[in-house]
Formats: structure tokens, sequence, C-alpha cells
């Protein structure tokens, strides 16, 4: 692996906790601020550097959102780089821990993940030295303070990175505003604080964000959603014709609804960009009369026609159209994933790069997205209304469009 020099900031985080720095008498550190700007993997290598200058035979935990998230994006770089380092490394990641050893010492560090309130008690009754939360605003509340609690060891410290979300997160205003109380060492990070993004990639990631995402990904401020959860749609140079090509696949995405509206849409793949060519869009209350989910599967078959479809993804709430589609024996159907805030973001970002696009048959679609709104009082959550055709535009982006992508980060790290 070869790494470019450390920015100061960089150098900042691993090194705080020297003992020849005033900042080491702080109980703990947060890193916050832009996507890509090098928090993770400087602050992971930092956080074990630490721990193994200032004890032995310790145990320290490294939290995430997920098992799954912890390792891939803390765990597996973060070992390679400690081996560069001339550490040694036992690797136990199937019960989640490793073991770290230099110099005499000895540590033990666990993984864990908190996905959800039942996940504080997976580390209740362990003894740490140190935690390491990774995206600590994407945690609830009862976890990291579950795990905070566990650091009772004499010399503890207490490690923070995360990208900013609403002003009124609990994270923000317990810790990040409170950085002076609970005695924090508080850095924010920008993209320009990561030497490995080049120019061109700054600007990249620049363009793929607008509104509250642009202030949170690329500004690092903790912003309030505001107005049209897709502002820039409101351009007619974002809608599209229906291209006279062959495609070269097909998919449909399904936001079933009874009483509220059920929005299916047609996609087609050509270059590498995905069409949504046409669409199902039925309202029982526009119409007068609700349909059945025999009626809604005859609707998407007729919107399917002959084409030979790759997958039908469904709201995952939706068990019983899922089980009409599945014994009909048709079409592959598959539980479309369901995080609202990421797959807005997901689908925010494939608009505005091309990888989406909207045509102009979609009429339903296009009127939503003239429509969906963030909710007022700067929480995270769009208006529960006008937004089945968005949530099935969602679903196919998560499901379809990004399935099986990884989240990445860049590091800059010198030898």
């Amino acid at each position: 692996m070869s790494f470019k020099s450390f920015s100061k900031k960089q150098l900042d985080v691993l090194s705080w906790w020297s003992p020849n720095r005033e900042s080491s008498e702080y109980d703990g550190i947060i890193c916050d601020g832009a996507v890509r700007s090098g928090k993770t993997l400087c602050m992971s290598v930092s956080f074990v550097s630490w721990a193994m200058y200032a004890f032995n035979g310790g145990s320290f935990a490294i939290c995430g959102k997920t098992i799954r998230s912890v390792k891939r994006n803390v765990a597996s770089p973060l070992l390679n780089i400690l081996r560069e380092l001339g550490f040694e490394v036992e690797e136990k990641l199937s019960t989640n821990i490793f073991i770290v050893s230099c110099g005499g010492k000895k540590n033990v560090f666990y993984l864990f993940g908190g996905r959800d309130e039942s996940s504080a008690a997976l580390i209740q009754g362990i003894t740490l030295c140190g935690v390491l939360f990774d995206e600590a605003a994407l945690m609830p509340r009862s976890f990291v303070e579950q795990a905070l609690a566990r650091c009772s060891v004499e010399g503890s410290k207490l490690w923070f990175n995360c990208n900013p979300e609403y002003p009124q997160h609990w994270f923000c205003r317990e810790w990040v505003k409170k950085t002076k109380e609970k005695n924090i060492y508080y850095l924010h990070f920008v993209m320009e604080d990561n030497p490995s993004l080049s120019r061109k990639m700054l600007d990249r990631y620049k363009k793929l964000y607008s509104g509250s995402f642009y202030d949170r990904f690329v500004l690092g401020k903790w912003t309030a959603s505001e107005g049209l959860v897709y502002p820039f749609m409101s351009d007619d140079k974002m809608l599209y014709d229906v291209p006279d090509v062959e495609f070269e696949e097909y998919a449909v995405s399904c936001d079933y609804g009874t009483v509220n509206p059920a929005s299916f849409g047609l996609w087609g793949l050509f270059n590498g960009c995905w069409y949504r060519i046409d669409e199902y869009y039925y309202s029982s209350k526009r119409e007068g009369s609700s349909r059945t989910d025999e009626e809604h599967y005859s609707g998407l078959c007729e919107l399917i026609g002959d084409r030979e479809i790759t997958k039908i993804v469904v709201d995952p709430s939706a068990a019983s159209f899922i089980e009409v589609i599945r014994r009909h024996g048709k079409y592959r159907v598959v539980p479309a994933k369901n995080n609202v805030l990421d797959g807005i973001r997901q689908t925010s970002s494939a608009l505005k790069d091309g990888r989406i696009r909207i045509c102009r048959p979609c009429s339903d679609c296009i009127q939503e997205l003239g429509l969906y709104r963030w909710e007022s009082g700067g929480k995270d959550s769009p208006v529960k209304e006008n937004d089945h055709a968005m949530d099935d535009m969602r679903y196919f982006v998560t499901t379809v469009l990004n399935a099986g992508d990884d989240e990445f980060f860049v590091y800059a790290l010198s030898r």
C-alpha cells in the first residue's frame, strides 16, 4: 500500500494524545465533517497506537453501525496498516476480536455493531480502557452511552468520528456542542484535509450533492433539511425523452398500496444509464375505487409487456403482494432495501450524475418530484405524502443500481 503525506489535521489526530501535548489532557476526541476527508483510518491507527502506548493487557472496543460495516470500513484496512507499521496482529474476526502485540505489550480489541436500541445489551458487562465509535451519529444513543459506561479504567479515552446530521441530532446536542463541558478535543474536517484527493476528485464529489446533503457531506455542517428533497429536478433539462434504442436490461421498482397509491416504475438500461421509461400509478382516491393484489399484479404485467425483466424490487412491507408475484412464478421478486435517508442521498447522487434518468411519460413521478418535501422543524424525514413514486425510485437505486456496492474511504498515511 502506498501513501501520501498526512495533512496537518490528520497529524493532529495521530498525535493529540501524546504526553508532550496540551491536548493529551482531554478525555476524548471528536472528528466530524465532510465525507472522504480522511478521518476514519488516521483515527483508527491513532486509537490503536495510543492503546499500545498507554496500556498492556487492556480491552478496547471499536464500534460501527453494524459488525459488517466496522469490519469493512475500519478493521480490514486498519489491520493491514498495523502490520506494515510493525505491530503483530492476531485476527479472530469470526468472533469479532483482534489482538495486537508490540514491544512486550498485548491488548485485545473487540468489534461491536450498534444497529438499534437492542444493541446496547451486546456491550454490557465488559470493562474497557477506551472505545472508538466510527460514524457515531448513526448509532442509537442507548448503545453509545452503554459503551461509554464501560470505560471505567483510569486513563481511558473516548474516540468519536462522524459525518454531520441535522442540528437537533442527539450527538450534536450532547457532544459536539458540549465539547468543553465534557473535556473533549474537537477537530472539524473538510475534503481538502485529505491530501489523497486530487482536485478532479474534489470537484467530482462537490457536484454529487445539493441542498442539505451538500452542506453536510461537502461542507461538513450540521444542517437542517428544508424545502424540496430533489430541488434540482425542477429544471426541465433533468427530464428526458425515452431513448429510441434497444435496452440492455429491464427492471421494475414497486411501492405497493391499496388505500395509498401504488407506484411501479419500469427501468431500462442503456450505455451505463438506467432510464425510468414508463410507470403504473394507481390512486384509489383519484380513481374512486381500490384494487386487489391480483389487480395490481395485472397492472404490473401490462406495464412490463413482453419485456424480459431481470428483477422486480418491492416495498419490503408489502408481503402479500410479494407473495402474489412469487406465486405466479413469472418474475423474480426481491424485497427492497428501505433505509429512507441513505436511500434519498443515493438517489440524489444518482439523479445528479446521470446514472438514472426520468423520462417524460412518467408523469406521476415527475409530479411527485415537484411536491416531495422535507418535514418542517429540521428533522431528517420527508413529508409522508406525494412520496409513492419517490419510494419506488429509491427502492430501485438502493436495490438495483447500487446492489452490492460497498462504501469506501480514502486515507492518507506516511511511512
